[in-house]
């Protein structure tokens, strides 16, 4: 790859961008506020990854929803409900529903489809965000890709490769959702937005944050971590 910034290429930029969230491992603490016009709702989450193959999430708060585990194995996924005691395979279809009542999708936190593989990158302009120059990117699916996005556009920092701005549109290119990366400090050992904000371009008052209160990166863990057995009895 080349070393200047001059000399990448849109999927160039979209690769490091990606590499720095979530390097070969990831696991961390997040807080996430889902906010309504009419009421506001709290959970603490875990999460773990290997590379964009293995992802488990577990719900630690509240009471009524702890326990709760998401697994991804490849682009095989799983729900744990530990309340009815049962794993429920989730179906492709599923995918761009929305995660526990919140603006993100399952897709958005599980992570199935890829943004390196599954989409083509062009450079569409530039923009300053947050006080950054950064490059737009226009993302659009393969021909072969199953995704929840018709096109995504994003705005990555051209100096640090952060994510500070990222629109989501369906297939007849409307836009659907904004993601806004915010409050960037060092995350890990990385400069990385800390907080992350869905806000649905249709519903006013709608929004979702999640805020990271931990992350670790490159710690390894095992692929016999992300097993359904264990997604049954991580705590």
């Amino acid at each position: 790859m080349s070393g200047t910034a001059q000399d990448l290429t849109a999927r160039d930029i979209i690769r490091k961008s990606d590499e720095l969230q979530r390097g070969k491992y990831h696991q961390g603490e997040i807080k996430m506020s889902i906010i309504r016009p009419e009421w506001t709702r709290e959970m603490k989450l875990k999460s773990w990854a290997s590379g964009d193959e293995l992802s488990l999430i577990l719900v630690t708060f509240p009471a009524r929803d702890k326990g709760t585990a998401f697994l991804k194995r490849e682009k095989e996924l799983w729900n744990w409900q530990p309340t009815i005691d049962r794993v429920i395979k989730m179906p492709p279809s599923m995918m761009s529903q929305s995660w526990m009542g919140s603006d993100f999708t399952n897709d958005d936190l599980v992570r199935e489809s890829s943004i390196v593989n599954d989409y083509t990158h062009k450079i569409t302009g530039s923009a300053e965000i947050e006080g950054r120059i950064c490059w737009e990117i226009t993302l659009t699916p393969t021909e072969e890709a199953a995704v929840v996005w018709g096109k995504i556009k994003t705005w990555i920092d051209q100096k640090g490769f952060l994510q500070l701005k990222t629109e989501f549109y369906d297939e007849d290119d409307y836009l659907i959702n904004t993601m806004y990366g915010k409050k960037v400090e060092m995350l890990g050992g990385r400069l990385l937005p800390r907080v992350l904000e869905v806000v649905p371009a249709e519903e006013e008052g709608h929004l979702t944050k999640i805020e990271y209160l931990s992350m670790s990166f490159d710690k390894p863990i095992k692929d016999n971590f992300f097993s359904v057995q264990n997604m049954k009895r991580i705590r």
